[in-house]
């Protein structure tokens, strides 16, 4: 059919229904990090303190499953199911998560490469990292000692914790890396699912469960609880907690921010060419 056929209603429809491409993609998570690093210490704290609450429902999501459920390989695919919970909360919800940020204002940065931008990236990262790790020492706490749990969920929190720090530091980190690639990935793919993001986020988030992989606030959830019921020590905690901080930042950034910043630079020719070619535009 000869494109010129179509209707003016035919056309915009084909438009809508096309998908973006990268660059729109790319430009949209560059301006949602742009605002980001906008926003004031204080409401990017309490947003990632209420992020760092709400994800303890992974812990408890997949420990009530973990009991309810005989301790077989179907049952433990199921049980990832759970991690997902959290996960929902924080993203649906808007609130702020570390690992989702090591995208987003990277974004800003890699286009505009300047010692102010790469300030505000690391103030956004310390107090988004400082409000999730409070958020989950607060709720891993009230689960640990509210009553609120059957001893059989506890003894699943707590296999949980274990879990968690079972392997050596170098398979943390590497599980880690491969976390951060997940959640960077994830908040990639959103602007292109609208009202199929919560299925996104449940099969990419059950992924890292099932893999075992290690995600550091999720983790910090459960090792915390771990820690406040005696299950693991402080050097355990440790064991987790820095490794995984690094490996995610490393999955998200050299995984997918750069990947994402070189495709860009490759089609549309970088800063300096699209300074070029506004200035051509302007006819100067």
């Amino acid at each position: 059919m000869n494109p010129e056929q179509l209707t003016d209603e035919e056309t915009e429809e084909a438009e809508r229904r096309a998908r973006p491409r990268s660059a729109v993609i790319y430009e949209t998570i560059r301006k949602e990090g742009s605002v980001e690093l906008e926003r004031a210490p204080a409401s990017l704290f309490w947003s990632a303190l209420a992020s760092g609450l709400s994800m303890v429902f992974s812990l408890v999501t997949m420990g009530v499953l973990r009991a309810a459920l005989p301790d077989t390989k179907w049952a433990q695919m199921v049980t990832a199911l759970g991690y997902s919970m959290g996960f929902l909360i924080v993203i649906l919800g808007r609130q702020q998560l570390f690992t989702e940020n090591t995208l987003t204002p990277l974004l800003p940065l890699f286009s505009d490469r300047k010692v102010w931008v790469l300030r505000r990236v690391a103030r956004l990262w310390l107090v988004v990292f400082v409000g999730n790790l409070a958020g989950t020492a607060i709720a891993s706490a009230w689960v640990a000692f509210s009553g609120a749990f059957t001893p059989e969920q506890q003894h699943a929190f707590a296999q949980i914790a274990k879990d968690a720090v079972a392997p050596s530091t170098v398979h943390v980190f590497t599980k880690a890396i491969f976390a951060g690639w997940v959640i960077a990935l994830m908040v990639w793919l959103l602007p292109l699912t609208e009202v199929f993001a919560p299925v996104i986020v449940i099969i990419l988030t059950w992924l890292i469960s099932a893999a075992k992989l290690e995600h550091v606030i999720a983790g910090s959830a459960d090792t915390l609880y771990g820690l406040w019921t005696g299950a693991i020590g402080w050097g355990d905690f440790a064991h987790f907690l820095l490794p995984t901080l690094f490996g995610n930042i490393v999955g998200g950034v050299a995984f997918v921010a750069a990947v994402a910043t070189a495709e860009i630079a490759t089609e549309h020719g970088g800063p300096k060419q699209k300074k070029e070619r506004v200035r051509a535009a302007r006819g100067g």
